[in-house]
């Protein structure tokens, strides 16, 4: 390990896709830490005005010339699933004989040294790793750490703290998560998803069982107890042997009955957004306020509560943190409003994040209606849960469905938008293939009072802006029968 605190494996590195929300986050605590960082992507983003003001030198275009190009070589290339074998860029460092990591074990070099917790689930992870962080900076606790979303409060990703723990977003869509050795665990939900990378249900929870296997001695585990598949692994685990010596099993939830667990008795919504939710823990009951709406996202803080506490942080410091948590871009972020149409946008792209976000929505909206822009994300996810879709999105007052964001995968034929779209029901629905059409479609819907959120994980996010253009131009949204 070098002085400054970089890895000599990643003194030099090359990152493959630097834009991305998990390597840009890499690239700035290297930076931070003074190391000497380049990398590539396919196209221009908006990460890369702020790497390149850190010393990051980055090329648009990915190209074996990249690598040679560079001033003295890397000492190592970082990559992401995302990242094919036949990656010019990949290639060439094979060739050379670069070294080369995947994106969880550069994090996980990083994070030697420190006191580590690790966010992992299907479902809320993003979420509880901001409320977690920003409540220990709001105890002066400086943490690093590395999320899948940029916090509202610092428009960051990712930050190299002065304080020895390091708070990490811990993905299993492609099992990486299992690099990370976490003194602090929590799942908050386990649900079958990525079936493109893992094949099966059960694969897919078995990661989880290897992940629960790398938790530090002495550590803790902490699950949601009313998540039937989280719960049943934590007491699984605990009966089987398969937590390392003095790893202990906290929970949260209704269904929360040990003593050092925190039980919720009741959620309430607040009528400016958030919430308060009243819990018990140790025998003593207490609310804690969140800022954020929606019920999912206040149990969200109630693990964030109990990782802070498992390290180290005053739980009422913690709570005053969560109070003042004011979201991360793209979960259910504010995009502005045109008349009386407020719009909004939100990364939601499983069945389950979806009704949980429409169920929140519902409050937020008051009496006027929901509208959602959806886009599906993955054909092999489209195909799995097409009907789980449009029973979540069916909690709307109107949908528009777009066609797949394949993202890392190629079309497959009869797989579109159109699965879901025909299987809504509840709500009214429009299949809209063009997407170039979409925001046109949406204001034409939009009336007085709605509330309308692009929803998704693609590109489905720049539509806000557009829609909130397009109404502006036509003097705001029709009233209905005009």
């Amino acid at each position: 390990m070098a002085e400054n605190g970089v890895p000599d494996v990643l003194r030099r590195a090359h990152l493959i896709g630097i834009g991305g929300a998990g390597m840009s986050g890499i690239a700035r605590i290297l930076l931070a830490r003074g190391g000497v960082v380049s990398g590539s992507d396919a196209k221009d983003s908006r990460s890369f005005l702020t790497l390149r003001a850190q010393g990051a030198e980055i090329a648009v275009g990915q190209r074996a010339e990249n690598i040679d190009a560079l001033a003295e070589p890397p000492s190592s290339v970082i990559v992401s699933t995302a990242i094919r074998d036949t990656n010019p860029e990949l290639a060439r460092a094979r060739e050379r004989g670069i070294p080369v990591l995947h994106r969880a074990e550069a994090l996980a070099e990083l994070m030697i040294g420190d006191t580590v917790a690790c966010i992992a689930g299907t479902h809320g992870k993003t979420s509880t790793t901001s409320m977690l962080t920003v409540a220990l900076q709001h105890c002066r606790l400086d943490p690093s750490f590395a999320i899948g979303g940029d916090l509202n409060e610092s428009g960051a990703n990712a930050h190299h703290g002065t304080g020895r723990m390091f708070v990490a977003e811990a993905d299993e869509s492609d099992g990486s998560f299992l690099a990370f050795e976490p003194t602090v665990a929590v799942i908050t939900n386990i649900e079958p998803d990525h079936l493109d990378h893992h094949g099966t249900a059960d694969a897919y929870s078995s990661v989880f069982v290897e992940f629960v296997r790398r938790i530090a001695p002495g550590g803790v585990l902490i699950v949601c107890a009313d998540d039937a598949a989280a719960n049943d692994l934590a007491t699984r685990a605990a009966a089987d042997g398969l937590l390392a010596d003095g790893v202990r099993v906290r929970r949260y939830g209704r269904t929360a009955t040990g003593d050092d667990d925190v039980r919720v008795l009741d959620y309430r919504p607040l009528p400016d957004d958030g919430g308060v939710v009243r819990v018990s823990l140790r025998g003593t009951e207490t609310d804690v306020q969140v800022a954020v709406p929606g019920e999912h996202m206040a149990f969200n803080a109630i693990a964030a509560l109990l990782a802070g506490e498992e390290l180290g942080a005053p739980a009422e410091c913690l709570a005053e943190g969560v109070a003042a948590f004011g979201g991360v871009r793209r979960r259910f972020e504010f995009k502005g409003r045109s008349g009386e149409v407020r719009v909004y946008d939100d990364y939601a792209h499983h069945p389950t994040e979806v009704a949980a976000q429409l169920r929140a929505v519902r409050h937020s909206a008051g009496d006027g209606r929901v509208v959602v822009v959806f886009q599906p994300h993955l054909y092999s996810r489209t195909k799995a849960f097409a009907a789980e879709f449009a029973n979540a999105l069916g909690l709307a007052d109107e949908v528009v469905v777009l066609d797949v964001f394949g993202a890392r995968e190629e079309p497959e034929p009869g797989v579109s938008g159109a699965l879901i779209a025909d299987r809504i029901t509840g709500a009214k629905c429009h299949y809209e293939p063009a997407f170039d059409r979409a925001a046109t479609l949406a204001a034409d819907i939009a009336r007085p009072g709605d509330l309308l959120v692009t929803m998704g994980a693609g590109d489905v996010t720049q539509l806000g802006p557009e829609i909130i253009r397009e109404l502006d131009g036509r003097g705001g949204a029709a009233a209905p029968g005009e």
